[in-house]
């Protein structure tokens, strides 16, 4: 096992609640992916980082209070360790009764999402869309900081577009309208994900604020992590993208920051198994749509091996559950397959 020192940010983070305080053991935070970080991909997750708070999909209060995605929130019983519930939505009394059914449901925290760059959230006033009402986005956090007892945090980017964002002034009014924990990604709405997350501004975020911050942006391995607290200040980092098709992530990253062997990343025999139980597990929940979901787990983690480009083509043609099994099981004979 590879081993990276020295530890940065040794011991729990506290966040503090409304009269209901929450302790964070693990400084990485997998961030909530739509489409992606439903409850099967969570149980890999944890399978290397037990401890990590993760996140339920992004839950839209709106649709919440007409009877839709209530899944998201009433199977968190089920979850084996801290989990959040991000909202998004542009209406204050619909997030704050969003935010308290998913605190009645056992939400580990309520993050309010201002970040997600989606074209029809933000649009709508969601997401991103309320860097461009501050008025309206303090409102919506004092609204939900009010309304439950658990910490309230938010998700956000440094602004709308270069000329007009103002990270430092924004963050400063999210904790004072009762935000307890920021996560800062290091674009502003307008990059999306393209070009280079600016460390250097989410440092300059971190050194104005008194509540924790965590760091978010081309954090992809262990590595980019201690250079990324390193470089900012933050009391932890959140990964997203860079755990599509690598639930391992966070796990390798935890282990770095504690200053612990880090956990070999999956050989290719052991990516198909993991391939095999996620496309099982998705059949057994979701019936013929799980083969639909399940193609694109398994195109990013049938990767970085020999004849991993096949593989793939031939998986996203597979129109069965039995043509894909037989698919993974043939490579896998090629490699063997342990469990990882």
């Amino acid at each position: 096992m590879e081993k990276l020192s020295p530890p940065v940010w040794p011991g729990s983070l506290r966040l503090a609640g409304n009269g209901l305080d929450r302790q964070l053991p693990c400084r990485v935070l997998q961030s909530p992916l739509a489409g992606v970080s439903d409850r099967i991909f969570r149980i890999l997750v944890r399978r290397w980082a037990p401890e990590a708070l993760l996140f339920t999909e992004m839950v839209n209060a709106t649709s919440l209070e007409l009877g839709h995605g209530r899944g998201k929130v009433e199977e968190l019983a089920l979850e084996a360790g801290p989990i959040g519930v991000q909202l998004f939505d542009h209406r204050p009394e619909a997030m704050a009764e969003a935010a308290r059914r998913a605190e009645a449901s056992g939400a580990f925290l309520i993050d309010i999402n201002m970040g997600c760059p989606v074209r029809k959230i933000a649009r709508k006033g969601g997401g991103s869309g309320l860097l461009r009402d501050p008025e309206l986005a303090m409102r919506i956090v004092a609204a939900v900081a009010g309304a439950v007892r658990i910490p309230v945090t938010v998700k956000t980017r440094l602004g709308w577009c270069d000329s007009s964002a103002d990270p430092v002034g924004f963050a400063l009014s999210l904790q004072n309208a009762g935000a307890r924990a920021l996560t800062l990604h290091g674009r502003t709405r307008e990059q999306g994900f393209q070009g280079q997350a600016d460390w250097a501004a989410i440092a300059r975020v971190k050194r104005a604020l008194t509540i924790p911050l965590i760091a978010n942006g081309d954090v992809r391995s262990p590595e980019d992590a201690l250079r990324c607290l390193a470089l900012t200040g933050a009391d932890g980092v959140m990964v997203g993208r860079g755990t599509m098709g690598a639930p391992w992530l966070v796990g390798r990253i935890d282990a770095a920051l504690r200053g612990l062997p880090v956990p070999p990343i999956p050989d290719a025999g052991q990516r198909l198994a993991l391939a095999a139980e996620q496309l099982e597990a998705l059949l057994a929940a979701r019936g013929e749509k799980g083969l639909l979901i399940a193609r694109k787990h398994l195109g990013w983690t049938c990767q970085g091996f020999a004849g991993a480009a096949e593989l793939r083509h031939g998986l996203m043609r597979a129109g069965t559950p039995e043509a894909t099994r037989e698919l993974l099981a043939r490579a896998a004979d090629g490699f063997g397959s342990s469990r990882p």
